[in-house]
């Protein structure tokens, strides 16, 4: 597929939003119902489905709906408004498919196939304990045509929902990297909801143990083919985790401040609606909602060169996008998370002490958003923005966690 043929698919903005809104409103309305009694999403995720949703990006000759990175990322912010835990338990699946969209057609075909029809994906690269950086124990073994997979992961997000596992892994025979797409409907795969979190409880990241699970030959793939701009898109989901925490706490409490009957006798006097500083306090945490929104799809933006760049054959152009989009979801991250902290906590000037109420789950928000913005430490990121601004230091594209020495 040219860029021209791109361009020329893409679906209206409009329309997706028009077709996914009334679903998305269905989902926030059973959120904090959710939340209270630790339900995990399984009935929403197979609304998401049956509608296309996770279907965005599969080309629409596999039965998607061809959307672009920009609008794909605005409408997983307006699901994330809806629930944020719903949105960052598709990231293992969404950067799959964004993995088998790049890669070759005869490759790829297969998965997008699948993902078109509504197969899901979830995630499992992480390993927990004593394992060193750039190490892994689980490990694949070749077994026949097909190939046997052993090992655990933690920080499954989402594999507890999903048909396939997208597994980070080495060759038990060579110690090459790999990613062996493993189908969860087999008794060598156990996943727990374990995850203890304060935050982004609903996720389904907790563990998951191979236990001789089988994979296909056109389920391992060499990790050096990896899509080359996957951090990138990993964080721009987080990036909308935190866009989506803002907006739903706004939405909540703007409702709440205007059913307000009771009022101070220090305040503005009368109706709380029309405090002038309960109404700045409102306003200033809808600006940082929109900044952190209006960041995420900005480094969409880049995102989206990046592939376009990747379906060519300009090593240059392709280096200079992908230098872009790291660089822009790493200042997208940065910012949205100042602003959805701010966000999710100042709002809460809004109501006084009626909004510690359990009953109103307010605090997931901020809990949500401080778990989200947890991942990538932001640190790091400054230092990355900062060095290439000063020093023209090209990012780190794939870094890992581990046991170090000392």
């Amino acid at each position: 597929m040219t860029v021209h043929d791109i361009r020329s698919a893409i679906p209206d903005t409009r329309d997706l939003k028009a077709r996914f809104q009334p679903l998305f409103d269905r989902i926030a309305a059973g959120a904090i119902k959710r939340e209270r009694e630790r339900i995990l999403p399984f009935e929403e995720l197979s609304w998401l489905k049956e509608s296309g949703f996770t279907a965005l990006r599969v080309p629409v000759e596999y039965g998607g709906l061809g959307a672009t990175l920009p609008q794909f990322f605005d409408l997983l912010i307006d699901l994330a408004a809806a629930d944020t835990n719903i949105a960052q338990a598709l990231r293992g699946h969404f950067a799959l498919v964004e993995d088998r969209l790049v890669a070759p057609r005869s490759e790829g075909e297969v998965w997008l196939k699948r993902f078109g029809a509504g197969e899901t994906a979830g995630n499992g690269w992480t390993e927990i304990g004593a394992v060193k950086i750039g190490d892994t124990n689980t490990k694949v073994t070749p077994q026949g045509e097909n190939f046997r997979v052993d090992g655990e992961k933690y920080y499954s997000t989402g594999a507890i929902f999903a048909d396939w596992i997208d597994t980070y892994a080495t060759r038990a025979d060579s110690g090459a990297p790999v990613i062996a797409i493993v189908s969860t409907h087999q008794s060598g795969v156990e996943r727990r909801d374990d995850w203890n979190g304060f935050g982004q409880r609903l996720t389904g990241t907790g563990t998951t143990l191979y236990k001789g699970a089988t994979v296909e030959a056109e389920g391992l793939i060499p990790f050096e083919t990896r899509f080359r701009y996957q951090t990138a898109f990993y964080q721009l989901v987080l990036d909308s985790v935190l866009a989506g925490a803002a907006l739903a706490a706004l939405r909540e409490v703007s409702v709440l401040v205007g059913e307000r009957k009771r009022g101070f006798s220090h305040g503005s006097g009368g109706p709380v609606r029309h405090d002038y500083q309960v109404l700045q306090v409102v306003g200033r945490a809808r600006a940082f909602a929109f900044a952190a929104r209006a960041a995420t799809i900005e480094a969409a933006r880049a995102a989206q060169r990046a592939y376009e760049t990747s379906q060519g054959a300009d090593k240059a152009a392709d280096d200079a996008a992908n230098v872009e989009a790291e660089l822009a979801s790493a200042a997208a991250q940065v910012s949205g998370a100042e602003l959805a902290l701010r966000a999710t906590s100042d709002l809460f000037n809004a109501l006084s002490a009626s909004a510690s109420n359990e009953a109103l789950a307010l605090d997931r928000h901020w809990r949500n958003a401080r778990t989200a913005a947890s991942h990538n430490p932001l640190i790091y990121k400054e230092r990355v923005l900062g060095d290439h601004a000063v020093n023209g230091t090209e990012p780190v594209y794939v870094w890992q966690i581990g046991a170090v020495a000392g």
